[in-house]
């Protein structure tokens, strides 16, 4: 049987470990999913070896930058971002000790195909990316291919960015596409949200929440309060979570 995993801390609530258990079971696939909540990045190589039948790894909050220097090589996309989401763990046979990690990143494929459809192209031409954290390159990436301009928001300012303190209801009211790649009012803090004026947002506004659980986060709901367009981050999850599969299947 073939083992694939997460790693992050903490991993209360994985959508990874569900979604590949119902694949597994639903495709007759010989394989499970485990979760492997760890402390520290230094824990990965304990990870990979006690593990010897491990293909594969996705890689979630706090580690997809702090896992790149474990790493053996990394995919043109994943050093471009400067972020990793995904490992390929190519085994010699028989031997526990000699293996090779690739890096890839598949959030910036999920973000992409599953933000394309909600675009006017006409409106949605400027963005804010609150968070700078590892998902908020990934979304940076898939702007870029869909020649969106944008700008990072963060807890404290520095050149290129704003801070939320800064953030006017000028500069909300130019930039129609609001997304965000931050882990604020994630479950259980449901009653957080990202500190941007509200009051200024409009119809023509999309708001884009990475955060899945719960389902509507207080940052959708205060967006379409005004009007706006909402899109929660499970159909991003699901089209990387996809992607990942496709990349731990690959030949070697």
């Amino acid at each position: 049987m073939e083992t694939y995993g997460l790693i992050g801390f903490p991993l209360k609530h994985s959508f990874s470990a569900r979604f590949f258990s119902e694949k597994f079971a639903r495709e007759n696939i010989d394989a499970e999913y485990l979760n492997f909540e760890i402390e520290d990045i230094m824990e990965l190589r304990r990870v990979i070896l006690f593990n010897p039948s491990l293909r594969g790894l996705n890689v979630t909050i706090p580690y997809k930058e702090q896992v790149i220097p474990f790493l053996h090589t990394l995919s043109p996309e994943a050093e471009e971002i400067g972020a990793v989401n995904v490992i390929r763990v190519i085994r010699q046979p028989g031997e526990m000790y000699n293996y090779h990690l690739t890096g890839y990143n598949t959030d910036y494929i999920g973000f992409r195909e599953s933000l394309r459809p909600l675009l006017r192209n006409e409106i949605h031409t400027d963005a804010l990316i609150l968070g700078t954290g590892g998902a908020s390159k990934a979304v940076a990436q898939a702007l870029k291919d869909l020649q969106i301009t944008y700008r990072f928001v963060s807890r404290t300012p520095a050149e290129g960015r704003h801070s939320y303190d800064e953030l006017t209801s000028e500069i909300i009211n130019t930039h129609k596409l609001i997304v965000n790649a931050s882990p604020v009012g994630t479950f259980p803090q449901i009653e957080q949200c990202p500190a941007i004026p509200y009051e200024a947002l409009s119809p023509n506004h999309l708001l884009y929440d990475l955060v899945y659980n719960p389902t509507e986060t207080l940052f959708l709901r205060k967006g379409k309060a005004m009007g706006a367009t909402a899109h929660n981050g499970k159909e991003m999850l699901e089209l990387q979570a996809e992607a990942a599969w496709k990349i731990w299947q690959q030949q070697d």
